[in-house]
């Protein structure tokens, strides 16, 4: 997954292998890494490998485990998301019960925060209450001046209307933090769907008219009419918002997104919202630059701010707030919330269970705070002393891979092993943890305490505008099951989370970790190349280090990924967008090649079964049960559409019909129906 910015996370769908742990302590040693790796029973094998790899290796697994009602997409990465869950209880549970925990010690905080989200008699008899000195200071505006100073106030708890605001590195200058402003405004998932004319775009935009309505409603300072119109109002404000941005491919370029200001700068660009003003009011009056990611967009913010009534824009704000906590409030707003987002959208069909619900909550809003008990406990020494192995090894195979590239010149090879060889590797969690001593959670009621986390968040967003980059920090909690590359800083992380089967399994064959975690790392340190990532330098500048020849070349290589993307379909007329998910399929590719070149160095020509399956079998099968998973139709066609990332069947068939190691391994003949001729097989990294 290549990480960008804090606004731009995309979730990569990385999955578990469930362990058989009852077996007999007699097996021999190979049969107890099957039993813990491998799964044959999960296989069908009625499928040939040439036919369809992503069901052969998958098919029984999917037959046999229908998706669970709380879920748009389940698959092996969600089921040992629900492990880390429980886990995770155990621990909150123990803070609760704790007599060692100190006042405003992060423990107690913890307990304070978990318990107060289980506290559902008075969070049913406060229902809105809490929010209400919010509600009055928007019912108070009164011209534009009052509208931008409510604005930064929402913005300051973390709801964003019109705008996000952020920091992140300077594309090019890495050494500092700076502020970033970037399209924002709307409620559903993305752009098209207030632009597009297609049968589910049109859907979409009458449930979400639907969803405000009902939602303005639940507040009771709207009745049902009134607030039919106003949703309708809110969707035309929103709608303009989606005509000013970029879309999600434009939005891929770095290059489109950097333009760097003074603020003086920035308020010509926009002069009709007082941008000194609204610097000042988050605390920032002598901010120095600005990134202002997509300027159209904020020349017509400031147009709209004018254009639009003061009335309207008190509306917008409402909901605005209204839909940014409704989950955390009363059980009706909750599940007016999930009706829209988890059912129309998702497809889900029941919400996680409540208890489930406030474990995420207290874990990501309390992140290295509850990541530091985490590792503590659960995070074993010797998975980051394996992974540092397997990390040099990885590096070395991609290294090989650059050197005998017949694409590339000499001289771009060098500052390509140069750039490898800078890449900075964090496993487990940081070094030094995050403070929270300034962050208030007490016994308060629920949504404050989530209002009071979101505000310490956005004043450590702030804290770090024009600020030195502290290269110790994380953008991921070591509970995350996920791992990333962040360009900026050359960097690929691993949580702890990650850290187990099947990306890593100490009781399993070599096979199998190269086919979980090693294509994993392979993957992270192909989108240091890939075509976002190559943009970078290995200081993690937005600097072209290429020759004009290597990336003309470079694009001749990728356009045919991304033909064979856009031609692989889905529910008969939906297809993958090429472009969209180009960056994370060439990582894609990467990861499954220098992984596996990884592995047969050291296997050194032991080929011994294990099972009936080769070392070089069981790598292909580890790397494409990790991608297992049962996905609703309204899911799909959502990540379709929004993803970075290809579904899990065209990120498992697409780079192994590409491998030739894969057609020795299966026997894949001419005549099986995914035989791609070995000219016609794309090679990049």
């Amino acid at each position: 997954m290549l990480i960008k910015n804090n606004l731009l996370l995309i979730t990569a769908s990385i999955a578990l292998i469930t362990a058989c742990s009852n077996e007999s302590t007699n097996k021999t040693e190979s049969s107890n890494m099957t039993a813990k790796s491998i799964n044959p029973e999960n296989m069908d094998t009625t499928i040939t490998p040439g036919t369809d790899f992503y069901m052969y290796a998958n098919g029984n697994w999917i037959k046999n485990n229908p998706i669970k009602e709380e879920y748009s997409v389940f698959g092996s990465f969600h089921k040992l998301d629900e492990d880390n869950t429980n886990m995770l209880k155990e621990l909150f549970e123990n803070a609760v019960n704790s007599k060692d925990s100190k006042e405003n010690s992060n423990l107690k905080k913890i307990a304070d925060f978990y318990s107060s989200g289980l506290d559902t008699v008075t969070i049913e008899k406060l229902k809105t209450e809490p929010l209400k000195p919010y509600f009055d200071e928007i019912s108070a505006i009164k011209n534009t001046t009052d509208l931008i100073t409510q604005l930064a106030k929402l913005q300051s708890i973390e709801v964003y209307p019109m705008f996000y605001i952020y920091g992140n590195q300077d594309d090019k200058n890495s050494k500092i933090v700076i502020a970033q402003v970037m399209q924002g405004g709307i409620g559903l998932p993305d752009r098209d769907y207030y632009l597009s004319n297609d049968k589910q775009s049109q859907m979409l935009r009458k449930e979400y008219v639907k969803y405000i309505t009902n939602l303005l409603t639940l507040t009771g300072k709207y009745k049902e009419n009134e607030a039919g119109k106003i949703a309708n109002n809110i969707m035309n404000i929103e709608t303009k918002f989606a005509k000013a941005s970029m879309t999600r491919v434009e939005m891929r370029d770095p290059q489109k997104l950097y333009h760097k200001m003074t603020l003086d700068e920035l308020q010509k660009l926009s002069p009709d919202f007082n941008w000194n003003t609204y610097f000042t009011l988050i605390g920032k009056p002598d901010i120095k630059e600005i990134n202002v990611n997509q300027p159209d967009f904020i020349k017509e913010i400031g147009k709209m701010t004018n254009s639009i009534s003061i009335n309207d824009w008190k509306d917008y704000l409402t909901f605005n707030l209204i839909n940014t906590y409704a989950s955390y409030l009363s059980s009706d707003f909750e599940k007016t919330k999930f009706g829209f987002y988890g059912t129309i959208l998702s497809g889900k069909t029941k919400m996680k269970d409540r208890w489930k619900r406030i474990v995420e909550a207290t874990s990501g809003m309390l992140g290295e705070a509850v990541g530091k008990i985490y590792v503590e406990k659960y995070f074993p020494a010797e998975a980051k002393t394996r992974m540092l192995e397997l990390v040099k090894n990885l590096k070395f195979s991609l290294k090989e891979h650059i050197q005998q590239l017949t694409w590339m010149t000499p001289e771009t090879k060098i500052k390509a092993v140069e750039k490898l060889e800078t890449i900075n590797l964090k496993i487990g969690y940081p070094d030094k943890w995050r403070d929270y001593s300034s962050l208030k959670i007490t016994n308060q009621p629920y949504v404050l305490n989530v209002i009071s986390a979101n505000n310490f968040e956005f004043k450590r967003k702030v804290a770090e505008f024009d600020k030195p980059v502290d290269r110790a920090k994380w953008d991921m909690t070591p509970q995350t099951v996920n791992a990333y590359y962040n360009p900026n800083m050359n960097e690929i992380v691993f949580p702890a989370a990650i850290l187990q089967p099947p990306f890593f399994n100490k009781d399993a064959d070599d096979a199998v970790n190269y086919g979980g975690i090693g294509a994993v790392i392979g993957h992270e340190m192909t989108h240091g190349f890939d075509d976002q990532g190559c943009q970078y330098d290995k200081d993690g500048n937005l600097k072209n280090w290429w020759t004009q020849q290597d990336i003309d070349n470079f694009k001749k290589q990728t356009a045919p990924l991304i033909v064979t993307y856009n031609n692989f379909k889905f529910l008969d007329s939906l297809h993958v967008n090429g472009e969209l998910t180009l960056g994370e399929n060439i990582a894609d590719f990467g990861g499954v090649s220098v992984s596996l070149d990884a592995l047969k160095k050291t296997l050194k020509g032991n080929e011994e079964a294990i099972d009936g399956f080769t070392p070089i079998q069981r790598y292909y099968l580890s790397f494409a049960e990790i991608w297992r998973q049962q996905i609703r139709d309204q899911e799909l066609m959502r990540r379709l559409k929004e993803d970075v990332h290809s579904p899990a069947r065209a990120r498992v068939n697409i780079p192994v019909y590409h491998s030739d190691d894969f057609y020795k391994a299966f026997n894949i003949k001419e005549t099986d129906s995914r035989f791609i001729q070995p000219d016609k097989r794309i090679k990049i990294w």
